[in-house]
């Protein structure tokens, strides 16, 4: 008989139970990307690891001390010539809750922009085989590699000050003086490269027609044209 589909998980009405169970997911998402991403592919689940990642970059903005952001933005307004407001208490209180609040709102709202970018990429225009709730679940366990990493370099975020602190290439381009083509080495994650690598091994698992290597050359290309546009603003 015909399983019926849970629409609350992203499932298919022909879903076996070879799904390991969330945890499970999560670890292989850094041990064994490739059969998880086959797994995915077939039972493509995505609730789960979208809540968890939420919570996770909700709980690094929270750890994240208020007057490193409001000191952030003061030296941004000053840099575009612009006296910052002093704040009063009622509104740094608002900005304690609606930081973190925004950071799990934008994740799940950039984790289904991405996976509808994906699906138009690879499925309408490139002809692959593949459904949005597939490239959904995919995202929705790759960008658990950055997200967990986000929230161990929170420690490194408050000490050096910088609530914007990642891992970056930039770290690695010491020979490279200030300017635009050193940012844009720093708005390339080296934790988001490493989840669009994983994402890439989805795109193979959802049509194994499309290469890896085809899938990552195309994600890295994205990657690159979205760090392009980011350094004009670092």
């Amino acid at each position: 008989m015909e399983k019926t589909k849970d629409p609350t998980d992203g499932a298919s009405p022909t879903q076996g139970r070879s799904l390991p169970s969330l945890p499970s997911r999560l670890v292989a998402v850094f041990f064994s990307p490739g059969k998880l991403m086959e797994q995915l592919a077939a039972e493509p689940r995505w609730v789960g690891a979208l809540l968890v990642g939420a919570v996770i970059v909700g709980l690094s903005m929270v750890a994240i001390p208020l007057d490193l952001f409001l000191e952030m933005n003061r030296e941004q307004a000053l840099s575009r010539g612009v006296d910052f407001p002093e704040l009063g208490e009622n509104a740094l209180r608002a900005m304690r809750v609606v930081i973190p609040l925004g950071s799990v709102l934008s994740t799940v709202v950039f984790s289904f922009v991405f996976a509808g970018l994906y699906t138009v990429i690879f499925a309408f225009i490139l002809g692959d085989e593949g459904r949005f709730g597939q490239y959904l679940a995919v995202v929705s366990h790759a960008w658990f590699i950055a997200v967990l990493f986000g929230l161990l370099v929170t420690p490194l975020r408050i000490a050096t000050g910088n609530p914007q602190y990642t891992l970056n290439l930039g770290s690695f381009m010491l020979f490279l003086p200030d300017g635009y083509l050193l940012n844009v080495f720093r708005a390339m994650d080296l934790t988001q490269i490493w989840s669009m690598l994983v994402i890439a091994q989805g795109a193979h698992a959802i049509d194994t027609r499309r290469s890896f290597t085809s899938a990552a050359t195309i994600l890295m290309g994205i990657l690159l044209a979205m760090a392009l546009v980011l350094a004009r603003f670092l």
